[in-house]
């Protein structure tokens, strides 16, 4: 018996923060999430929003910044926009305990009926683009939405994601990370590495120095090669993310990339934070 062969479309968040020549080159459709500061909303699309404007207003800013997913009815009509041309959209989102999206994305697919697949990434920024990027392989190359979800699902299963929160400050005023509360009373003492999954937020080492969690960081993603992509995160510490990729020599696989977090998350976490993100050549097995 013959399958079908499906033309899907894969579509996600902006908290992915997937560059954009690798949404253009997938045609990866994008559901905005928001940020609230100094009287405004803006879509943290990467174009509404300047990311270097913002960090650097950031710690000036005398109310904190709020973010929002995007409304059930905003999902809706670009979930009918993005599937156009398209027999099925499978949509990959933010991780559900940490935002409402993926929920209201499934609100807003519901006058689609079958035609739309969301999934909970468990993970945050290029965690969930990982995901994004291996299913608009899978998809070009099978036209199967099983085989898309089962990729995605063994994409999971390989990643990691460890952050070093330079200022913890910036999560305690956010207020949206139980983990804080392990730190009441020596924020200014404690660089945490954070070890998110499954949509939870631990503390995976806690040391007192930038350079001590840089090192750890590095050991940390050296154990899980061999890589088939790493991805460096930072947040305004550009010579940091450099001096991290540079340390880690042959670990580090072709097309790494080096992104900017989004404001999204980037408003919780601070400016000075690194981090990384692992996928190992296992996955494919």
């Amino acid at each position: 018996m013959t399958t079908t062969k499906k033309k899907i479309r894969i579509m996600t968040d902006s908290v992915a923060d997937i560059p954009a020549a690798l949404l253009q080159k997938w045609n990866i459709g994008i559901i905005p999430t928001y940020v609230n500061f100094e009287g405004g909303s803006y879509a943290d699309d990467g174009v509404e929003l300047s990311r270097d404007y913002f960090y650097q207003r950031l710690p000036e800013m005398k109310e904190f910044p709020t973010t929002a997913a995007p409304s059930h009815a905003l999902a809706e009509d670009l979930l009918h926009k993005g599937i156009e041309g398209y027999d099925h959209v499978i949509s990959i989102h933010v991780a559900s305990k940490l935002s409402v999206t993926a929920n209201n994305v499934r609100l807003g697919a519901q006058s689609l009926k079958d035609r739309v697949t969301v999934i909970d990434s468990g993970l945050v920024t290029m965690g969930i683009g990982m995901q994004v990027l291996a299913a608009a392989e899978v998809a070009a190359a099978t036209g199967s939405v099983e085989a898309v979800v089962q990729a995605v699902e063994k994409v999971r299963r390989h990643q990691k994601l460890w952050a070093i929160i330079a200022n913890l400050e910036y999560l305690r005023r956010s207020g949206r990370v139980s983990v804080i509360r392990a730190f009441a009373g020596s924020l200014l003492q404690i660089k945490p590495i954070l070890d998110v999954h499954d949509g939870e937020v631990e503390v995976a080492q806690r040391v007192r120095t930038m350079g001590k969690a840089v090192a750890k960081l590095k050991e940390l993603t050296e154990e899980q090669a061999p890589l088939e992509r790493l991805v460096i995160l930072h947040i305004n510490n550009e010579d940091g993310a450099r001096e991290l990729q540079a340390s880690l020599g042959s670990v580090v696989p072709p097309d790494t990339i080096t992104i900017t977090v989004g404001p999204t998350l980037g408003t919780h976490i601070g400016p000075g934070s690194l981090g990384v993100i692992t996928l190992r050549k296992a996955w494919r097995s």
